[in-house]
């Protein structure tokens, strides 16, 4: 229990756990205010922290390679979980939406706004340019792939709004490729003990969990990350109406910030810690794992709930996916930073994100 204890006061974004109670006594009244997915979103924040955490907590137990194995699978639990809810009701625009903004979310906004904190604290920032260029490059290939179905869509078919089988198809193997491709990377993790997302291991106080209090709370935080998140797409609808956005907003921006909030936080203390090579490989791997991994499983997914979600994007999604990717590139292959470019990132970030919030459903 003490384990626990430390766990849920480890950080001050804990604290919105509080939602989550709140959240349920709502839902038992029959409420679907907008007051319900504000509060059941600020409790997807901790909850999604605490599986971050618990992982991290079983990887150091479990050795570098069988720790790098949980990282690389439940790096993205959270957004995977969220995602799957609004997959089973049928929000698939919000599903590929918030694909894109995690994406777009942790190269621009995390890596942002860790250049950003960590320049205002620690000048001129230096980075493993080896580490940043192999997650740039994997992710650049992920990105390639999701692509090309929305290319085969406009060229074959005349328009991103065709839906034939064969873009279904398309989507269907591309994600099995996507699948094989990250799973040879573990292969490649195994053998020689290196993630390839995640080069460097930095020096951090060993924390000597137990296993049973770890496993116990990665099984708590899932299944709350689980409730919440249904409670979270419950209340989507009138949320979209009280707020006056569009599914494609929504996904992009809220469901995207939510789902990877703790993972920011982490980011950022990295940078003001000066471990901006951390900082780096959590916005570059994050994004690979949400392309290679999570997005292929959703198409998968999508099979069994009985309707197949292809990985066609609109063409503002593969815009904004591509200046992201293309932007973080610029960025980083110096192997410097300073808050001057993080406040640049950000900005691209904000526009991206007004953009989105008019673009019209």
């Amino acid at each position: 229990m003490l384990a626990l204890r430390r766990s849920l006061t480890a950080s001050w974004l804990n604290i919105l756990l509080l939602a989550a109670p709140v959240s349920w006594f709502l839902r038992w009244q029959g409420d679907t205010s907008l007051w319900l997915f504000a509060i059941a979103a600020l409790s997807l924040i901790p909850a999604a922290g605490l599986i971050g955490s618990a992982t991290e907590q079983l990887a150091e137990r479990s050795g570098p390679v069988l720790g790098g194995f949980l990282n690389a699978t439940f790096g993205n639990a959270a957004e995977l979980i969220i995602a799957i809810a609004a997959l089973r009701a049928n929000h698939i625009e919000v599903v590929k939406a918030s694909i894109t903004g995690s994406i777009i979310g942790n190269l621009l906004l995390v890596f942002g706004l860790a250049c950003f904190a960590g320049g205002l604290k620690n000048g001129t920032q230096k980075f493993d340019r080896t580490s940043s260029g192999t997650g740039t490059v994997m992710l650049f290939l992920a990105t390639v792939a999701l692509v090309m179905p929305a290319v085969v869509d406009l060229v074959s078919f005349g328009s991103l709004e065709a839906h034939p089988k064969a873009i279904d198809d398309l989507s269907f193997w591309t994600a099995i490729v996507l699948l094989a491709v990250y799973g040879a990377g573990l292969v490649f993790a195994f053998r020689t003990k290196r993630d390839p997302l995640r080069e460097h291991q930095p020096h951090e106080k060993v924390r000597h969990t137990p296993i049973a209090p770890a496993l116990m709370l990665l099984g708590v935080a899932t299944a709350l990350t689980a409730v919440q998140a249904e409670i979270l797409i419950k209340a989507l609808e009138p949320a979209l109406e009280g707020l006056g956005m569009t599914e494609l907003f929504a996904g992009v921006i809220i469901v995207a910030l939510v789902g990877n909030a703790a993972e920011h936080y982490s980011a950022v203390t990295a940078a003001v810690a000066n471990e901006m090579t951390l900082s780096v490989e959590i916005a570059v791997g994050s994004s690979a794992q949400i392309a290679l991994m999570v997005a292929p499983l959703l198409v998968l997914l999508s099979y069994a709930f009985g309707t197949p979600m292809s990985l066609v994007f609109n063409a503002f999604e593969l815009t904004a996916i591509g200046l992201s990717v293309l932007g973080i590139a610029l960025v980083s292959f110096d192997g410097e930073s300073n808050w001057l470019e993080g406040l640049q990132l950000l900005g691209v970030y904000a526009i991206l994100a007004v953009a989105f919030y008019i673009i019209p459903a």
